[in-house]
Order: C-alpha cells, then structure tokens, then sequence
C-alpha cells in the first residue's frame, strides 16, 4: 500500500463549495448517467464529498468509496450516512487502491482521472480492483478535439495543477482507458461549461468500459 499523502486544503475547501452549484446547472444529469443500472459491488475511486452517494441504484448493494483528501473524506463520511444503499468510506490513494483483486462488479471513476499523479497506475489499479466481465464507468474531463483549444490546454497546464488540486487540462483519458486494457463499450462525448472559467475544460466524456472476461 503506498504512503502517498493528497493534501490540497485550499483547493478542497473550493470544490466542496461549488461543485454542488454546478450539479445544479446540468452536473446532477451527468452523475446519474453514470451511475444508472450499476448492479452489485462498487468501488468509487476519488470520491470527493461523496455528491454520487445518493444517486446508486438500489441494485447496487455495496459501495467502498476510496478518497485520500482528508476534508474531503470528512465530508464524504457524513454523506454516506444519507446513502440509499450502503456506503463505506475509506482513505486510499487511486495508484495503490487498499481493495483486494477482482473484488467488485464495477469502479467508478467521476472527475478525478484529471488529477491522478499516474494515470496509467491508477487505470491499471481500477483494472485489477474489478472481476473479469465488471465495468468501469467513467466521467471526466479531457482533451479537446479542437486544434486551439487543445493547443491552449497543453499551455495551461503548466500551471492549472498547481492551483486546481493536481487537476491536468489535456489529458486523452479515452485512450488511456483502452491502453489500460478496458473496452469500451459506450462513450459520449459532450461540452459542460458551468462557469466562464470552465470554458478550458469544457470537453467532457462520460460512458462505460469494461474489462474482458477472459
């Protein structure tokens, strides 16, 4: 298990106050997309206050919800006592999840492939959480198609990790998740700009992947 520590008080105390305004303005829609039809073991990777936690079908009978940031995971433990199923909150880092092989029906990852110190590690970690045939389901953030959007992204992240919690610009995370050994199944590509700000990181996918059964 690493030691790694996830420390961004500034950045956490930012989110946990607008990420709920921006489930208002069409985030609340994109959460349950994702979460839609998810059956048995969950494991939630990044899970922030825990804004998925009451939006699991009741098909789903577990949730293990990983999240290293401490104020963060102070908030999610609160939220997973409103949970319509069963929520347990854990410290964990998405590069060594503390969770056993192949011990859960789907991972989901919402918003945080972004800010992954090692995106490949932490796709090969959700790999290994989940059971042969199990998805992952996924809603992030990414590289645009655009050649000047695209362009301004690498340029900014340069600096955008430093002030937004380690969250990266232009990452292929699609690509990723396929080089990671998943298939995807479904994906939907879209722009989401709840602010002005987010104009830079607009580009947005959301679907399903999952890892083969043999």
């Amino acid at each position: 298990m690493s030691n790694e520590q996830v420390r961004h008080p500034i950045f956490a105390k930012m989110y946990a106050r607008f990420a709920p305004q921006m489930d208002k303005v069409g985030g609340a829609e994109h959460r349950e997309e994702l979460l839609a039809g998810l059956t048995g073991r969950v494991l939630e990777v990044g899970a922030g206050t825990g804004l998925n936690f009451k939006r699991y079908p009741p098909t789903v009978t577990e949730v293990v919800a990983i999240e290293p940031e401490e104020s963060l995971r102070a908030a999610a433990l609160k939220a997973a006592l409103n949970a319509p199923v069963p929520v347990t909150v854990i410290d964990g880092v998405a590069g060594s999840l503390p969770v056993e092989d192949g011990a859960f029906d789907a991972v989901v990852a919402s918003l945080m492939l972004c800010s992954v110190r090692d995106l490949p590690k932490a796709l090969a970690e959700m790999h290994r959480a989940v059971r042969p045939g199990g998805e992952l389901r996924f809603y992030e953030h990414v590289r645009s198609g655009n050649r000047v959007l695209g362009v301004m992204q690498r340029g900014l992240d340069v600096v955008w990790p430093h002030l937004f919690g380690g969250c990266h610009t232009s990452r292929d995370t699609a690509a990723a998740i396929r080089a990671a050994g998943f298939e995807v199944e479904r994906i939907r590509n879209f722009s989401f700009r709840p602010s002005p700000i987010a104009t830079l990181v607009a580009p947005h996918i959301i679907g399903s992947a999952r890892r083969p059964a043999h």
